[in-house]
This record gives C-alpha cells, structure tokens and sequence, in this order.
C-alpha cells in the first residue's frame, strides 16, 4: 500500500495544510487533510469496476476552513446538539456558543475544522494509516480540561475506512467526536439520493423537537415513517405527514443502535440500485445519527470538481452518544474523568455487487 503527503493550500494565517492519500491492492483510494482531520475522498468501485469518489469533500484547504456543511469533519469535542448549550459536571455549571439557534451545535463556531491537527503516517497489519492529533486546551470551545485527541484513519485492502479515536483529559470533561462525511454511492455529484437503500439496525430512536433537541423519549420506530428495520429507499417516507420529518425536514435524527454491547458490531448498510455499491457501518458506540442532506443549498461552496451538493444529495452515518445526552443521565453519557480514556472504533466497509436484489432484507451480523 502506498501513501503520498502533498500540500493542500494555505490558510489565512500562513500556515499550509496537508493532504494525506491511501492507495491500497485494488486501487481503492482515501484521502485525508490535517486541517480538522477531514475526510476528503473515498473512490471505489462499481458493479463493473468503474471507480468513482463517493464521499463529499473539496479541492483545497481554504473551503474547508470555511466549511459550512460540515462534509469530512472530525467533529469535536462533542458532535451534534447541547440544548441551550448548557450543561453540569461535578457540580459546576458549563456554557458553550449558541450557534444553532439557543442551542450549540457541533461545539459552536470555534470547531476543530480550523485547526491543524499535526499528521503521522504508519503501516500496520491492516494497511496504512494517517494519524491526527489535537490538543484542545482547557476552556477551548467551553469545555474543561486539557484534551489530548487522536484520530485514526486505515484503509485495509478489504476496502475498509477503519477509524479509531482516542482521548482524554486531566478534567472531568465531555468527549462525543464523530466524522460528518456525506455519501452518495453513486458518486458525490451523482444528485438525488432517494433511491438509494438504508438499512439501520435499531428498533428506537430519540424523538427531538423543533429545534432538533432530544425530548428525553425513546420511542419505537415500529409503524413510523423512522423505521429502517428492512431495507428500504430513502425516499420512501422522506416526505410523510409526519412530525419528526417535518421537524427536520428530512431525517435528522439518532437511532439507539440493537444490542448495543462496547463492541463493533454492524449497525447500517446502504445500497445504490445504479452503481451496485454498497456501503456497511460498523461501530463500538450506542448511537448514530441518520442525517439525509436537508440542509444542503446552491449558496453553499462547490464541492470537488465544481460538484454541487444540493438538498438531498449526501446522507451521513455519524456515530456518537446521543445528542444531547450530557443531560440525560439516564442514556450512556460521554463524560470521562481524568484518566478515563475514550477509545473507540467506527468502520465503514464499501463492496460492490453483479447482481443486485433491490429489496432483499440485508444479513444480520457480518
């Protein structure tokens, strides 16, 4: 497997940013940037062995500063929603930035996608890989604690993206990153994405509100439009006379992920009935959240090639804690003490297939 390190273009400070690309035995290829740890390409094979990049993403450093769809991300502290942006640990009251109307998102304006994490590659049992690391002082982004923070990128010749975080603090402090990237597995400026099939192993999910807050409810996807138990097009129920759709205007929301255990089992599969690509998730954490491009516009910057990335174009599996779940003491929460390590896995696994049955309920389990 080969590994090639090129600049990636200057930032307004004069520093210069890096691209990192992973070939491996098939020709499959992954490309990473030291500015937020994004993820910037995924090129895979079709039915046929047509390769095509199948994750957004763009062509220089400077736009990904500027980032405003969040595409690639290694998002942190703390993925997704804090209501208000509020929360207590051992007593003492944090405030974050409101950047989502009252609520912080994504740990407000101050994210880890305007920083230079510093980058090392190695070769492993698996294949290559591209490390990051970070250290988020104490009080960074509003949160306690010196955090040292490592992220992992391998791309195995079994065409897995295996990522692997680790971190931790000298405080009591909130640990919740995920990777934001948008799939489309017809090629990132392939378009629509409705016809496209996900399955999601879960059986409940956490309803939120208007604002996309959690209610504290756990409720059955039986019988809604969130049920994804048996594979099915994402457009399907996109559009039901139904709250939780409306809320976000598409699917935007965590599903608490079956059997849920510490360990990496299979927790999403998506297929493109086109291209025949196929895409299974893997991961050791108790949530994800299903997030279908609702809030992609034509204002937003071209992606790679001058691609558009329009409303519904991209659909993203973050795996994470649940939004919110600092205030739910009742759900798992992603609070580590001082010498609690957070160490977790999330693999994403891409396979192409001749014949393709569109409707065939996906195997449990492998």
């Amino acid at each position: 497997m080969s590994v090639t390190v090129k600049e990636f273009g200057k930032l307004e400070n004069g520093q210069t940013a890096k691209l990192y690309t992973m070939v491996n035995k098939n020709g499959t290829e992954a490309s990473f940037t030291d500015l937020g740890a994004a993820w910037v390409t995924m090129i895979v094979p079709d039915r046929d062995g047509k390769m095509e990049d199948v994750v957004f993403g763009y062509d220089d450093a400077e736009t990904y500063y500027n980032n405003p769809t969040s595409c690639g991300e290694c998002v942190g502290r703390s993925a997704n929603r804090i209501a208000k942006g509020h929360f207590v640990l051992e007593g003492k009251e944090y405030q974050l930035a409101k950047n989502n109307g009252e609520n912080n998102l994504h740990s407000g304006p101050d994210k880890w996608a305007k920083k230079l994490f510093t980058g090392e590659v190695t070769d492993t049992k698996l294949g290559s890989s591209v490390t990051f690391r970070l250290l988020a002082p104490d009080g960074s982004q509003g949160y306690p604690g010196d955090l040292t923070f490592a992220v992992t990128y391998t791309l195995t010749d079994q065409d897995e993206l295996v990522i692997e975080y680790r971190a931790s603090s000298d405080k009591t402090t909130i640990i919740n990153p995920t990777n934001h990237a948008y799939f489309n597995l017809r090629g990132h400026g392939a378009g629509d994405i409705g016809d496209q099939l996900v399955w999601i192993n879960a059986d409940t999910f956490t309803p939120a509100d208007e604002a996309s807050i959690p209610t504290g409810e756990i409720a059955p996807v039986e019988g809604t439009p969130m049920d994804f138990t048996i594979m099915k097009p994402i457009g399907q129920d996109i559009n039901a006379d139904y709250d939780q759709l409306k809320f976000g205007n598409g699917y935007d929301h965590n599903y608490v992920l079956n059997g849920w255990d510490g360990k990496l089992n299979l927790v999403a599969k998506a297929k493109d009935p086109v291209s025949g690509r196929k895409l299974k998730v893997y991961t050791d954490l108790p949530g994800m959240q299903f997030y279908t491009g609702n809030s992609l516009k034509e204002s937003h910057a071209p992606g790679k090639g001058g691609a558009r990335y329009l409303f519904r174009t991209g659909y993203c599996f973050e795996t994470q804690f649940y939004p919110d779940s600092v205030n739910h003491p009742e759900w798992p929460r992603p609070v580590f003490g001082p010498g609690e390590e957070y160490h977790h896995f999330t693999v994403y696994k891409f396979e192409a297939t001749k014949v393709f049955m569109p409707l065939e309920e996906p195997e449990e389990g492998n």
